[in-house]
């Protein structure tokens, strides 16, 4: 519960981040309350939907090298826009999909400086 709830933090910080950078995502109000919000539901969209979709989509997934994971996380925020009821903007897919490649590194590294863990690396990290 700890992880969930340091990585819907750590998507408000990436949304309000790739917000201000990329002219074709805006955020409501740009308020904490909106952000973490909007952070939640993607939180939950990345847990939820997306394993679920990766696995739907392995072999286009595998045929292109792993690049249409970068198409995943844009239809995942475009699912959270619609999700959020206004209180998300995206312009288009191919602005989605250019918000999700930084969310992604701007949460790998939030994630990395605070030390968030997976639950598998957790589990085997407790086997040594």
């Amino acid at each position: 519960m700890r992880n969930f709830l340091l990585r819907v933090i750590v998507n408000a910080i990436a949304l309000a981040a790739t917000a201000y950078l990329l002219p074709g995502i805006e955020v409501k109000d740009n308020s904490i309350g909106t952000l973490l919000i909007v952070g939640f539901i993607f939180g939950v969209i990345n847990a939820i939907v997306k394993p679920i979709i990766i696995i739907l989509s392995c072999p286009l997934v595998l045929l292109s090298l792993g690049l249409f994971l970068l198409v995943i996380n844009g239809l995942m925020l475009l699912i959270t826009e619609e999700l959020a009821g206004g209180r998300l903007t995206i312009d288009g897919f191919w602005w989605a999909v250019l918000g999700g490649i930084v969310m992604g590194l701007i949460g790998m590294v939030l994630e990395s400086a605070l030390g968030i863990k997976d639950d598998e690396e957790e589990k085997e990290n407790e086997k040594d």
